[in-house]
């Protein structure tokens, strides 16, 4: 085993935050899954002639393209350009 360096420490870091988003959105879509039909099921055991359990699913489904836009770097530039800029004028 060799040294770790700044770098590959700030990249393990880096990655480990990546894979915690991931798995976060993995999560996020399997309640999505479960509770699509549980809404469903409570929709038509009370009043199914008002559907609406459309609210929560086209609500939740915005979240999850949200969550994934976040995940897949959509959203990452500025956070970065950001933390460069903190760091270069120190007034944070």
């Amino acid at each position: 085993m060799g040294v770790i360096t700044s770098k590959e420490k700030n990249t393990y870091i880096k990655a480990k935050k990546r894979v915690k988003k991931l798995k976060d959105l993995y999560y996020h879509i399997l309640a999505y899954i479960v509770l699509i039909p549980f809404w469903i099921f409570i929709n038509y055991k009370t009043f199914w002639d008002f559907k609406w359990f459309w609210f929560p699913v086209v609500g939740m489904g915005i979240s999850i393209i949200i969550h994934a836009f976040i995940v897949f770097r959509y959203n990452d530039d500025w956070e970065e350009r950001k933390l460069k800029e903190f760091m270069e004028n120190d007034n944070f």
